[in-house]
């Protein structure tokens, strides 16, 4: 069963970014993109994804309420902040809702720890 990534970020280059940065580590997931909070939900209500790579920085609300929201909804996915707003205080939000922190700009090699967790985690439960 194929492994389909949601990808949130109010810019299409940083999702593009992020895209790139996971097919190198993961050619074969399925990866679909929301430009906001508001889309991601909407594409969550549809269909599950599996993963989250989700954007802090966003406009009508940061990626850390929306992964909480994302949380609530579906408890077991892996979810990833995304970011290069790096203070303590968002990586501490981060992972009192159980979600990993990335660094901006992306990259396979800032991603594959993540990665690599999220893939042990759905073969696990699956």
């Amino acid at each position: 069963m194929p492994v389909t990534v949601l990808i949130v970020d109010d810019s299409k280059l940083a999702r593009i970014v992020a895209a790139k940065a996971l097919a190198e580590l993961q050619p074969e997931w399925e990866k679909v993109e929301a430009g906001s909070a508001a889309q991601a939900l909407e594409i969550v209500q549809g269909q599950a994804p599996d993963v989250a790579l989700v954007d802090f920085n966003m406009t009508e609300k940061d990626g850390l309420e929306l992964a909480g929201e994302l949380r609530v909804m579906l408890p077991e996915m892996p979810i990833a902040i995304i970011t290069a707003n790096i203070q303590d205080e968002i990586v501490a939000r981060a992972r009192e809702i159980g979600a990993a922190f990335v660094p901006k700009p992306v990259t396979a090699d800032a991603l594959e720890p993540f990665v690599s967790g999220a893939a042990l985690r759905l073969r696990s439960g699956r």
